[in-house]
């Protein structure tokens, strides 16, 4: 029997290292070749790596959240025959931490609560008495001199929520002070523990990608918003009367196909909106096609899945492609291709859009375009009060790229399309 170091390859993107995201395999696992050992997370996406040899894994060099760099142990296994660790020196490394669960599980540190008794009598009250008032049960009638439930009428208190501090729970005047001052509300009723739980949580994998990538982003892209209304009372009719009438293999429309529909209509005439800025290089890159990422919320996190050639689509077919990369990007199965490449992005939270957001540039695009939730509220149509049907557009610019003016145009420019939606359907020139 030999080993056999399997070290962490190239995966393509240039990279000199990678973290581990999952564990396939554990140590004593008997593996075939080419069976899953690691999942790695790259900038983009999570490369699943194969095993090149069938054997027994007697070592995993990593825990999740370890970066790895290109060409250094990952995976030892023992092998038939001589395997390729003859010469191998023995790998030294850091004493390693208690192995991480796969998922990215909270460790919480219980602090020890105060006993009840401590948190309800007043701080005076423990320091001179060995005892604690007596509580009353439901119901129970309170025990207080007639001098203190005249004055307890008189401040206005129910003496059922005063707590006594006299025999047998007495209430006295001092009572009627502390519950007057707020001190002794907290004792009224049922007795609420404090919350001193704290949750300490390793930030690794996807949402540390996240991070990073959003700290870049607002650290090195000088952001400006711009919001503006749209009525889309027409374009959700339109919208409505296409899915009654859609057939069995037509996919369900949202307002998203719509609004890219009017993203590959306007963009020709704002070239500096749908580009890319490499700010090392000193070189923006402007796109004649439309690759647009469609920002997506997955149980790991925000990913970016890219609808490309968008401008080659009808908005059934941007339809089926968006609900086809969202079902990817959820199910962990998007491809590297599938998570980068975009020129601009459109982020939207449904229902949850709020009214306005100040989205954050997927970098190194220069714009994206946030969508709020739809609300019916009454507006002044020729003279007339009528509902109607609105909201907002939060985008999202570069500022050392796109001029205000440029993308006030731009977005003035999508208002128009969207508000009169026959324009989403006219041929080019017609446009």
């Amino acid at each position: 029997m030999g080993k056999y170091v399997f070290k962490l390859p190239d995966v393509g993107e240039g990279i000199a290292e990678s973290e581990i995201a999952t564990w396939r395999v554990a140590v004593g696992d008997t593996v075939r070749e080419d069976q899953p050992l690691v999942d790695m997370l790259t900038e983009k996406a999570a490369v699943e790596l194969p095993s090149p040899v069938a054997g027994t894994v007697i070592e995993l060099c990593g825990q999740p959240g370890d970066r790895i760099a290109v060409g250094a142990p990952l995976v030892v296994l023992e092998v038939d025959g001589a395997g390729n660790a003859k010469d191998e020196p023995p790998v030294v490394r850091k004493p390693a931490a208690a192995p991480m669960p796969q998922a990215e599980v909270p460790s919480v540190k219980a602090q020890t609560a105060p006993p009840a008794s401590a948190a309800v009598a007043p701080a005076a009250q423990r320091a001179s008495a060995p005892t604690q008032p007596a509580r009353r049960k439901p119901g129970e009638k309170p025990i207080a001199a007639p001098a203190v439930r005249q004055r307890a009428r008189d401040l206005g208190i129910d003496l059922r929520l005063v707590v006594g501090s006299g025999p047998a729970g007495r209430i006295t005047h001092a009572d009627l002070d502390a519950y007057a001052k707020g001190a002794s509300r907290a004792q009224a009723g049922a007795q609420v523990a404090p919350r001193t739980g704290v949750e300490e949580i390793k930030i690794i994998g996807l949402r540390r990608k996240i991070a990073e990538a959003m700290q870049r982003a607002k650290q090195r892209i000088p952001h400006f918003a711009y919001v503006e209304e749209l009525d889309v009372t027409e374009l959700e009719a339109l919208r409505a009367h296409l899915n009654d009438t859609r057939r069995p293999e037509q996919p369900k429309l949202t307002l998203l196909p719509f609004l890219l529909r009017a993203l590959v209509q306007v963009l020709p005439r704002f070239p500096q909106v749908n580009a890319t800025y490499d700010d090392e290089a000193g070189v923006l890159r402007r796109y004649a096609a439309v690759h647009c990422g469609i920002a997506t919320q997955t149980p790991s996190g925000l990913v970016v899945p890219v609808l490309r050639h968008a401008e080659t689509l009808d908005v059934w077919q941007m339809a089926a492609e968006i609900r086809r990369l969202a079902e990817a990007a959820r199910s962990g199965k998007a491809t590297r291709d599938e998570l980068s490449g975009s020129s601009i992005t459109i982020t939207s939270l449904g229902a949850l859009g709020g009214i306005v957001s100040t989205p954050v540039i997927n970098a190194p695009e220069v714009a994206i375009i946030g969508v709020n939730k739809l609300v019916e509220r009454p507006m002044f149509v020729r003279g007339a009060v009528v509902p109607r049907l609105l909201m907002n557009l939060s985008s999202s610019f570069d500022h050392r790229i796109v001029d205000g003016y440029d993308a006030a145009q731009f977005i003035q420019a999508l208002k128009q399309r969207l508000e009169h939606p026959a324009t989403l359907f006219l041929t080019e020139g017609g446009a």
